[in-house]
């Protein structure tokens, strides 16, 4: 699969489909296949572009630090170099902090914005829960350990856990059959979400932009809200009942159907043939 020079690194990227383009920005420690459960029903309407971040999957690692703006400019680079002048643009938790930061600084590339689980500054519970997270990765000395057995327990209800032991234990499979992440890139990566604070970029969005939150997400939970719906103009929350972080994993089916119509709300219908 193709590579592509962008911002000084070549990036990693994936596409399927057709029609306008949808790009799908990863969330802390994935590469592309994070959305392997969206992006077949996507294509059906988009062609979906995923790709790895910087130091994550088959994109190429670099040293020192890293963030959310860095992430959006690498974005902005890669549109640019596969010649997409705009792109509908969807993230997960810091998928959806980078968008936050490419439609604030690229708006003019950004048809519209889906922000699912993200927050627009961290507060000491997140930071808290991150740090934890870093001593575990040092610990296990593996980051795929700990996003399985630290990150999934937020991302996921426990009656999934109780219910469906053997989905999560799939889903535990396919976090270790992708490319492996580094302690040192995720103690990078994770600090950039430590830091992360987009509070005075919100109310340069223009992009139509749907907000959704899991309502049992306690890591990004709907304290961040109001903010994120008060401060970006052309916006509409949208809330995934008994869900935790990962609304994408825990109701499928209703994730796409509800996400995707927003995405094709906001899409030029195609021309009928004369």
């Amino acid at each position: 699969m193709p590579k592509v020079e962008a911002n000084g690194i070549s990036i990693y990227y994936e596409q399927q489909g057709s029609g306008e383009p949808l790009i799908l920005i990863p969330y802390l420690t994935a590469d592309n296949a994070c959305y392997a459960f969206q992006v077949p029903e996507y294509a059906k309407h988009f062609t979906c572009i995923t790709l790895d971040l910087r130091s994550t999957g088959k994109t190429d690692q670099t040293d020192g630090q890293v963030s959310m703006e860095l992430y959006a400019d690498d974005v902005a680079a890669l549109m640019q170099a596969l010649g997409i002048p705009q792109a509908h643009i969807t993230g997960l938790s810091l998928g959806a902090a980078a968008g936050m930061w490419l439609a604030a600084k690229h708006p003019d590339r950004v048809k519209s914005l889906s922000l699912h689980s993200g927050w627009a500054k961290s507060d000491d519970y997140l930071k808290t829960v991150v740090a934890g997270w870093q001593a575990a990765a040092k610990g296990f000395n593996s980051v795929t350990e700990m996003a399985i057995h630290c990150i999934f327990p937020w991302c996921l209800t426990p009656e999934l856990y109780v219910g469906k032991a053997n989905y999560v234990t799939q889903l535990a499979h396919f976090v270790r059959t992708r490319p492996v992440m580094s302690v040192v890139h995720f103690l990078q990566q994770s600090n950039a979400v430590m830091v992360h604070d987009a509070e005075a970029q919100l109310a340069r969005i223009t992009a139509p932009t749907q907000i959704t939150f899991g309502s049992r997400d306690q890591l990004t939970s709907l304290r961040f809200a109001d903010q994120l719906k008060n401060n970006i103009r052309d916006s509409e929350l949208l809330v995934f009942e008994d869900c935790a972080h990962a609304a994408l994993y825990e109701k499928v089916d209703e994730f796409n159907e509800k996400t995707l119509a927003f995405l094709k709300r906001h899409s030029q219908p195609l021309s009928a043939s004369v």
